[in-house]
């Protein structure tokens, strides 16, 4: 199911999200389901972060080069000192894009959709993605960087 992007005022988007206790949850896998094909659906957008779709919870999508990470309760816990300015642009923010200086690499540990825990390094645009979605999570939006 395609769901409703939320946009910018929406205080939504300003809320740090709460940690998902139960990953395995029937309505955290429907979720999942219904934020990747909100996304593919939606153009070109690299990830989806649940608040952006009205649910205050620590999830959040990227798809890149093919592949698809799904984050439960994502946390950086490694970034990198150096830093690279590009334009970036979001969903919540229809045809806005700022340059935005953020760590070329970044280490992301988080809970993958069976609950289990992963670790991944990241650098360049999977990173920029990690770095912009996991801020929706704490309420940071583009605009503030």
């Amino acid at each position: 199911m395609i769901l409703p992007i939320i946009t910018y005022p929406n205080e939504i988007l300003r809320q740090k999200a709460k940690k998902i206790k139960n990953p395995k949850d029937k309505e955290i896998k429907d979720l999942i389901l219904d934020m990747i094909e909100t996304m593919e659906k939606s153009g070109n957008a690299l990830g989806l972060a649940a608040p952006q779709v009205g649910q205050s919870i620590r999830l959040c999508i990227i798809k890149l080069d093919g592949k698809t990470y799904i984050l439960i309760n994502p946390k950086i816990s490694r970034k990198s000192w150096k830093k690279e300015t590009t334009e970036e642009g979001c969903l919540s923010f229809p045809g806005k894009f700022i340059p935005i200086k953020r760590s070329r690499k970044v280490t992301v540990k988080a809970l993958d959709k069976n609950g289990e825990e992963i670790i991944i390094k990241a650098e360049g645009l999977l990173a920029r993605a990690f770095q912009h979605e996991i801020d929706h999570l704490d309420g940071v939006l583009f605009i503030d960087r």
